[in-house]
Formats: structure tokens, sequence, C-alpha cells
């Protein structure tokens, strides 16, 4: 387990107070219909390419960009408002965003089909799980989930920690924000620190959600609309796992927002897209007639091997780049290293200097600010 970093340890208080203040206060839960596009071009902005899908600009590739997976992850409960606060204050260029749909289809920020493994809805709802022994998010009223309390991850069935050396606070009123909670959020914080940190949304298993009844990527495009993010030169992108949803969002929903397809392993079954086809030269050109860039685990892009020795690398980085797609790998974890790797700052040389990807999603976004010299 690595230290954690002295900036953490000082700002311990100032943290807590911070997670105390926010929630307190509570959030919005309504977007206004009609809302000013956010200002100034994305550093990493792409130029639409004959095929239909984009080519990544030079200037993209020289500047890499850090995504706070689900926040400052490393440091505060993932997905709560106050992990996205840090990750902004850290200074991290995108925020992510997962999000699946409440019974009554309210778009909400979370990463799980189920509540149980950061929630406590065992304790809140004990007779509302399914007969499979989840409680599902879908199965609840926007209003039913802010009675719950969000927590630190766990793992499943021991509630041990997933991560023992992270925030395990209990009793903070942590709630799960609504995705146009957090959109204003990212507005007024851009606002108040002058500076314009974007946002990266991923449409949880849309085929999942349609077999419930629910259409997401429609409700999540549309509220994306409505706080200004609606094509290329707007501070956001859009991932999914499924392939044939991202064709759907550009072709019958007609979105012109930057488009990332997730690359996962068939194993993991995701979706029923076939992620070793998506891998291959072939497939990534497919990729680019609908998207912009691709997101891959990076063990897809860099392997170490057992007792040491020099990082082996995969041919994704220089065939996605040359099919006209920016690549952006998952997730960069200070205290879970990819497997045989020596420290963080290896994997990071390995992937900005070698690899030459052009972002990082990251759970400790100022490691990897520090790391690009920033």
């Amino acid at each position: 387990m690595h230290a954690r970093p002295r900036t953490l340890r000082r700002a311990g208080r100032a943290v807590r107070a911070l997670v105390l203040a926010m929630t307190v206060a509570g959030s919005a839960s309504t977007a206004p219909s009609s809302i000013a596009a956010p200002s100034g071009a994305p550093s990493d902005a792409t130029a639409p390419s004959a095929s239909g899908g984009a080519a990544a600009s030079t200037a993209a590739r020289a500047q890499p960009v850090v995504i706070a997976h689900r926040g400052a992850s490393g440091y505060l409960p993932e997905h709560t408002l106050v992990a996205k606060s840090y990750a902004h204050a850290l200074g991290a260029d995108y925020l992510e965003q997962d999000v699946v749909l409440t019974k009554d289809e309210v778009p909400v920020v979370f990463h799980d089909l189920e509540l149980e493994a950061v929630t406590d809805v065992e304790q809140v709802y004990p007779d509302r799980r399914r007969a499979d022994g989840h409680w599902y998010v879908i199965d609840f009223s926007y209003a039913e989930l802010q009675r719950l309390s969000v927590h630190e991850r766990v793992q499943p069935g021991t509630g041990a920690p997933a991560c023992a050396g992270r925030f395990h606070e209990r009793g903070l009123p942590l709630r799960i924000p609504s995705l146009a909670d957090e959109l204003a959020q990212v507005r007024g914080l851009n606002a108040a620190a002058g500076r314009d940190a974007g946002v990266y949304v991923e449409v949880k298993s849309p085929a999942w959600h349609r077999a419930q009844g629910k259409d997401p990527s429609a409700i999540v495009l549309r509220t994306l609309a409505e706080f200004g993010y609606r094509d290329r030169t707007d501070r956001a992108y859009v991932q999914c796992f499924d392939f044939d949803e991202l064709v759907q969002m550009r072709t019958e929903l007609k979105t012109e927002l930057k488009l990332v397809q997730l690359i996962g392993e068939n194993a993991w079954a995701e979706s029923s897209t076939d992620y070793e086809r998506l891998r291959t030269r072939e497939g990534l050109r497919e990729v680019a007639r609908h998207a912009d860039g691709i997101g891959p685990w990076i063990l897809h892009v860099v392997t170490w091997p057992n007792g040491g020795g020099a990082p082996a690398f995969t041919d994704l980085v220089r065939d996605a780049h040359a099919a006209g797609l920016v690549v952006h790998p998952y997730t960069l974890r200070v205290d879970q290293l990819p497997p045989n790797a020596p420290d963080v700052d290896a994997v990071h040389r390995a992937l900005f200097d070698r690899a030459g990807v052009d972002g990082l999603f990251t759970d400790f976004p100022d490691r990897t600010l520090r790391a690009l010299g920033r």
C-alpha cells in the first residue's frame, strides 16, 4: 500500500469541512430548461473526419487530459458531489459521471445498477430487494434514493473495505446526486474558479435499462443539452461500453457530442459487443465511423512481466491514432497498480511517454497531474 500524498494529509480537516458544508446545504434536483453553453473551446477539441468520426488534433496529443474517475475517488467516496468538488480543486480537466436511471426516470450519477456496495440501502429499505438479493437503483424513485447515505465502496458479502486506505468515515450526509445536480455544480465551480473543467458521462448498461422499459441515452443527451453541452466544441464526452448504443446516439439520436467507445474484456459481459474485434485495426476503423475516441483498459495498452523487467506495449494506441481516435485508458489507482508494475510513476511514464495516450482516467488526479508536470 502506498502512502497517501502529503497534500492530502495537510488538507484532511479542510476536506472534512467541505464534506459537511456541501452535503448539509443540499442540492438542486431540477435542471433549468434553457442554459447558455459553457464558454471556451476545449484544449483537446477534435475535428470531424470524412468518415463521420473525428481525427484527433496534434494539440490534443501534446497535452493529455486528466479525467477524475468518479471524482477524486481515491480520497472521498465515489460519485459524491464532494468527490467532484475536490477533483475540480485539484485541477482535473474532466470529471466523470456514470449514469443510471431511477424508477421515475431521473438520471442519477452512480456507478452500479445495484445499491448495496456504496449505500446503506439494506438498513433503510430492508424489504425492497429483488429475488436475486440485490437492491436496484431503477426500483426506487429519486426522492426515495435521497434517504440513503453514500459511503466508501465495500466488498460484496463481507462488507470489508474495497480499498483499505481510503476515506471510511460513516454517518456523513453524502447523497446520490442527479445528473442535473452535478452539471449545475460543475457550472458553478467553473464560474467560481475561473476555469472550464469538462464532463465525461457514461451511459451505463443501456440494453439492461431497455429490458426494464427505460431509454437512458435519450434522457442523458437531453439533460446534457439543457446545460449547453451539444456539440464537439463543448467540454463534454459521452462514453459507453455498448457499440450499438454509440451508433444509435450518433445516427438516430443525432448527437454531435464527442463519443468514446469503452473497451473491456469479452468475459466481463458488459454488453454484447465483441471487444476483441474492436481492438483490431478493422474494428478501430469501424469505431471511428461514429466515435471520436476509445477508452481501453490499461492492460490493453501495456503490461509488466512477472519478476520485473521492461513493460510490453500493444499496438492499440498506434492503431487507434491511425484511425483518427483519441485514447483515454482506465483506471489509474495508486493503491491498486496494474499487476507487476513497479510503482505509479512507472505506470504514468509507460502510458504518457512511451504509449502516447491522450488522457487517463485516474482515482488520484493530483498524482496524474504531477506526473504531467502540472
